[in-house]
């Protein structure tokens, strides 16, 4: 990494920045921020497997390092805050397939927590650190039937992804309120768009309808599948949360909500109209354990920041999802063999 220019750039570390929202993080930066030097930890774990990042040409800038590495490892952290004096620090480094940590949550603990407190120790006393952004979801608040939940409501997560990511904000508040490190956390709600592991709803519906297999549903005659989710596009929440870093006050919690509430039934169908499908394409398959029914937050507080999204028509975003699957399949089928 080289400065470029005759102003200092800002010097980030994005962690997990070889994932989903992660990557996108840094094409937003590279892209729109532009006086930026962005160092990425990512463990390459299945999720950041993908090379996104070189999947969207941004690999080779000179504004961008990657280290291959794990945010648990003190010494390696330690050592690239000394060397590199980071302007922010934004923890996106995260196990969140719920699924997933219903079989085994101890990977989820290891980084969504130790991982989390392992980059807060090494924040505490750094005197060019700005902001220390902690990305959250939405998830932590639990289920809520009417109304949604804002930043004064209390934690109630009902699955193991969602509590360690409530436990790593209890660790994120304590080094704010003990030590004085500029935390900020960011509770965004479902994220879609480009380059999401195959594994999460829209993707894997959409890349096994291209491919001529079912879309798995969670479905029950009590529950065909009604459970609300509130769709944020992935470009919307890295420029919230960039947003928030610029303008937020430290020691806060901020909503980023999408504005799209839709049940899974309804998103489903969606998919199935923009690749022609008929409703005999769904696989009806049984609701995980503690499946949340609705999760719904209210983002007024950075609304009042003066942010304003870009991505709300719905069934535009999700005709473009459809085409960047059919365009990338490069991509997502090499990521399917392997896992899935």
């Amino acid at each position: 990494m080289t400065f470029n220019g005759v102003n200092k750039p800002k010097i980030i570390l994005v962690t997990g920045g070889s994932g989903f929202i992660g990557s996108n993080f840094i094409k937003f930066l590279l892209e729109e921020v532009k006086d930026v030097e962005i160092l990425n930890l990512d463990k390459q774990t299945y999720a950041g497997q993908g090379r996104n990042l070189e999947h969207m040409q941004l690999s080779q800038d000179t504004r961008y390092k990657l280290i291959v590495g794990d945010i648990i490892n003190e010494e390696l952290v330690g050592r690239l805050f000394e060397k590199y004096g980071f302007d922010y620090v934004f923890n996106f480094a995260a196990e969140s397939h719920v699924d997933r940590s219903w079989i085994d949550d101890s990977p989820f603990r290891r980084t969504n927590v130790i991982g989390a407190g392992v980059l807060l120790k090494q924040a505490v006393g750094r005197r060019n650190l700005k902001g220390f952004i902690q990305a959250s979801t939405d998830e932590i608040y639990g289920s809520i039937r009417e109304g949604s939940f804002t930043e004064k409501d209390e934690p109630n997560p009902s699955n193991p992804y969602s509590k360690c990511k409530a436990e790593a904000e209890v660790l994120a508040k304590h080094y704010a309120e003990q030590y004085g490190v500029p935390v900020v956390i960011v509770r965004s709600t479902n994220n879609f768009g480009p380059y999401q592991f195959p594994e999460k709803l829209l993707p894997l519906f959409i890349s096994n309808l291209i491919e001529g297999k079912k879309a798995p549903l969670m479905w029950s005659e009590e529950n065909p599948g009604l459970n609300v989710r509130d769709w944020l596009h992935v470009e919307d929440n890295c420029r919230a949360i960039w947003h928030i870093a610029q303008k937020g006050n430290r020691g806060q919690i901020y909503n980023v909500a999408g504005h799209n509430e839709k049940t899974n039934i309804e998103m489903t169908q969606k998919i199935l109209k923009h690749l022609g499908c008929g409703e005999e394409m769904i696989e009806k398959v049984s609701h995980r354990p503690n499946h949340d029914f609705r999760y719904s937050i209210d983002d007024s507080k950075l609304l009042a920041l003066g942010f304003k999204h870009e991505h709300t028509d719905l069934d535009k975003e999700v005709e473009k999802l459809c085409n960047w699957h059919k365009d990338n399949k490069i991509w997502w089928k090499a990521l399917k063999n392997k896992t899935l």
